[in-house]
């Protein structure tokens, strides 16, 4: 008698994309360098491309982790990982979130995440985003109490690293005027280690739309310049700074524009009481921050940052 072989079983993968992570007893094949989805992330280092496909890069388990974590207007904000086996096994539980978070993981020879890296060193993960930067008027209709706005700010490592210092001191928004660089710089994306994905950023706004927005919304625009008339611990001493502020931020090379000056209730300077020429725009940034952070949640105003 003959017996009929088994029915066979549906594959339970049968359109797996390439490269696509599978636990890692199951041997994943590596994506090819070839592969439409390699030179897509590549392109995304420009920023032409950037603009087009609405995509950025993020490189870095913590850069990646926060990705995974962020949602706008209900959708996931990564979109696909590329990692290095050795990466995949060490950050297992970030490439857990990205794929519950829905994006498409791949795994990735060295020479396929340096490709796409735009780093010396690559941490082994690199993961494509969505734009994620807020309209203005939602900014403006939140209340912000405390806003960072940069005007004319050229480096994209200023850039981030002054949007780091406003998610520390725990400002409610960025405001990126249309004279700034790219918030999705690589170099701006690695300097804000995350913060990008924490607060509301709006981008392309002229500065005097920008100020003249925050000032019908009842914020006291402060310009930041070493050559200002105001001292920042004068402005602490007088108790002007518990209010709701917004601080606009200059080139580092030039400062800010007689313009861009004029356009704010007051233009101060942070005192230099060693003998240092001047402060870099981060650590300007970080200090004027803070002053308004501490002065708006002390109870009974501020008198000074040098209070004991």
């Amino acid at each position: 008698m003959c017996v009929p072989p088994p029915p066979r079983t549906a594959d339970p993968h049968p359109h797996k994309p390439e490269g696509d992570v599978t636990p890692m007893s199951a041997a994943p094949e590596l994506i090819s360098p070839r592969s439409p989805r390699v030179s897509a992330a590549r392109r995304l280092a420009k920023r032409n491309f950037r603009g087009k496909e609405q995509l950025f890069l993020a490189e870095g388990p913590q850069a990646v982790r926060e990705a995974a974590a962020h949602r706008a207007a209900d959708a996931a904000t990564l979109v696909e990982l590329f990692a290095t086996a050795e990466a995949a096994e060490r950050y297992a539980d970030i490439i857990g979130e990205a794929r519950d978070a829905g994006a498409r993981v791949h795994l990735a020879d060295e020479a396929v995440i340096a490709d796409i890296s735009t780093t010396v060193t690559p941490q082994g993960l690199v993961g494509i985003c969505r734009f994620l930067d807020t309209p203005f008027e939602e900014i403006l209709a939140a209340r912000p109490r405390l806003v960072a706005v940069l005007a004319h700010v050229r480096d994209p490592g200023n850039a981030g690293t002054v949007l780091r210092c406003a998610d520390a001191a725990g400002a409610e928004a960025v405001v990126l005027t249309d004279a700034s660089v790219d918030l999705y710089n690589p170099k701006s994306v690695r300097a804000s280690v995350g913060s990008l994905f924490h607060l509301p950023v709006a981008v392309g706004v002229p500065v005097d739309q920008a100020v003249a927005g925050l000032k019908d919304a009842g914020v006291r625009i402060l310009a930041a310049d070493g050559a200002g008339d105001d001292d920042l611990d004068d402005e602490l001493d007088k108790g002007t700074m518990g209010g709701p502020t917004a601080w606009v931020f200059g080139n580092e090379a030039w400062g800010l524009p007689e313009e861009t000056r004029a356009l704010a209730d007051a233009v101060v300077r942070v005192p230099i009481h060693g003998k240092a020429e001047s402060l870099n725009l981060a650590t300007a940034a970080a200090v004027c921050l803070y002053a308004s952070a501490r002065a708006q949640r002390a109870s009974g105003g501020c008198r000074s940052v040098t209070d004991s």
